[in-house]
């Protein structure tokens, strides 16, 4: 039997790159996470608001922050006019706060040289803060309806398993490559999503689902996928000690905004101890406690007292600080750990 040309080659992977994505289309269409809120009442803005928030943070964490955000942004318009310490309370507690300083320095953009209009172009939505190749793929099938590949870990490994090849030795140009030539040109929208959900749901890292996997008979590592257990070595998080004071009157806290670029970049947070120690004479120490938290990366040690005043008092500071009103507080970007505490006074 002859050899196969070059031409028919490409013609039989085009045929089955083809085959494979109506299989995710149809089995999207009969099975995939229609009830994920930024699935509904599709716009660039909530496409655009929830594919930011779902970097690096799984589904069922970012549900109700971007149900929370929307409710007070429901719209491109009405986000425009958000001050950043607006942008990042609505953000308050989902983490990587960066996320959120990019979304308000995109709308700043948008409302600036785009009219509050999202733009429509994948070359221009790419440049904007925040926005990768992968990113500004998913909003312009998801809300363009204009096809372009994606390549989040999800997709990296159903590809992968597809053609049997150690992700490891794949190239990302290669990756890139054959994402764009199996993305549905009738179908993108349930095409990207339902290779999301295929990745998140059924072809996970460990223990796949090949049972249910609607592309498992063209799919080269099906049933062979073995959950090997790895001793990973722990890896020592860096640690952070953090001694803070918050001072209270009956009505009001007194914050500092964070304007180190460090973590907690731009939100605002009780005063380090060490800078307000002139002030702590005037003030009665309420309660001194230890608080441990885990970033992905570091730990932190917060050592916070609790003050009590009489009143508000001016600080002498070079640093940008309120006396908030209790009651206001939600309208200011706090981290998870002072939040909760605020929320226990």
């Amino acid at each position: 039997m002859a050899a196969k040309s070059p031409l028919q080659k490409k013609t039989s992977l085009n045929k089955r790159y083809q085959l494979f994505s109506q299989q995710v289309v149809q089995w999207y269409l009969e099975h995939g996470r229609h009830d994920l809120p930024w699935r509904r009442k599709v716009t660039p803005y909530r496409i655009w608001i929830s594919e930011i928030m779902l970097q690096q943070t799984q589904v069922k964490t970012v549900i109700p922050y971007f149900k929370n955000f929307i409710k007070k942004f429901p719209s491109q318009k009405s986000l425009s006019d958000a001050s950043e310490d607006q942008v990042l309370a609505a953000w308050s507690g989902l983490g990587f706060y960066r996320r959120a300083r990019n979304i308000f320095a995109t709308k700043e953009i948008i409302k600036k040289n785009y009219g509050n209009r999202f733009p429509n172009e994948f070359k221009k939505i790419i440049e904007l803060p925040g926005i990768g190749k992968s990113t500004a793929g998913a909003i312009m099938s998801l809300a363009y309806l204009d096809p372009h590949p994606i390549l989040d870990g999800n997709v990296k490994r159903v590809i992968s398993r597809l053609l049997k090849k150690e992700l490891e030795l794949l190239k990302e140009a290669e990756l890139w490559k054959l994402s764009q030539e199996m993305v549905s040109k009738d179908d993108c929208f349930s095409y990207t999503q339902g290779i999301m959900d295929l990745g998140a749901t059924i072809c996970t890292p460990s223990n796949p689902s090949c049972s249910k996997c609607p592309v498992s008979s063209q799919c080269l590592s099906a049933f062979k996928v073995r959950s090997v257990k790895k001793n990973k070595a722990v890896r020592v998080k860096k640690v952070i000690v953090m001694n803070l004071s918050l001072i209270q009157t009956n009505k009001s806290l007194l914050l500092m905004k964070n304007e180190t670029d460090s973590i907690w970049k731009n939100l605002w947070l009780p005063f380090q101890s060490g800078s307000i120690k002139n002030h702590i004479k005037n003030f009665k120490l309420t309660a001194n406690q230890k608080i441990n938290h885990e970033l992905t990366h570091r730990k932190l040690e917060i050592n916070l007292k609790t003050y009590s005043s009489a009143k508000e008092v001016e600080i002498k500071t070079n640093q940008t600080y309120k006396w908030i009103k209790k009651d206001r507080i939600e309208e200011y970007g706090l981290p998870k750990p002072i939040s909760k505490v605020i929320k226990e006074l």
